[in-house]
């Protein structure tokens, strides 16, 4: 039994050649992604300084995620982490030109009801601002969108059943 060994046309080639090309630009930019992707870094140039914001539960905000006030970005998520607690830690990074009263608040909301995730300040009346590396004294946990939707199911069978 001899082997038969396949040979390919020039076309059939040239496909090979370019899909293998293809596919080492694919993995190159996928490494490239995974190395450079744990630095967040902002869009713009310009000094930050950090803050802090504790939440029970940061369903959806990830690293890398907007902080706004009054509808605009001024900073981002730049480290999550967990407290003894098990309370999740975020550090803000704002803009210097940015100052936060110490009243103020951050909560996690979403942009629309599937929308992705942010940090929404609301500022404070207080004449003294937060200080560099700061922590809110007032913050509000994301809303889980699958467990308002439990309760209203819930509630619905609960008012259904009184109905009987």
């Amino acid at each position: 039994m001899m082997l038969q060994q396949e040979t390919y046309s020039k076309e059939e080639s040239r496909y090979l050649k370019i899909g293998f090309g293809v596919a080492a630009v694919i993995l190159l930019i996928i490494a490239i992604w995974a190395i450079d992707g744990k630095k967040v870094s902002h869009a713009e140039n310009g000094s930050y300084y950090p803050l802090i914001a504790r939440f029970n539960r940061t369903d959806g905000l990830l690293v890398g995620d907007v902080v706004r006030l009054a509808g605009m970005d001024v900073g981002k998520v730049v480290d999550a982490k967990l407290d003894d607690n098990f309370k999740a830690i975020l550090t803000l990074e704002i803009k210097d030109n940015i100052l936060v009263p110490d009243d103020s608040s951050a909560s996690i909301v979403s942009s629309g009801l599937m929308g992705p995730k942010y940090i929404e300040i609301e500022p404070g009346g207080s004449m003294d601002m937060l200080p560099v590396g700061g922590e809110f004294s007032y913050t509000q946990d994301a809303m889980v969108v699958e467990e308002l939707l439990d309760r209203i199911v819930s509630i619905g069978k609960a008012n259904r059943q009184d109905k009987k």
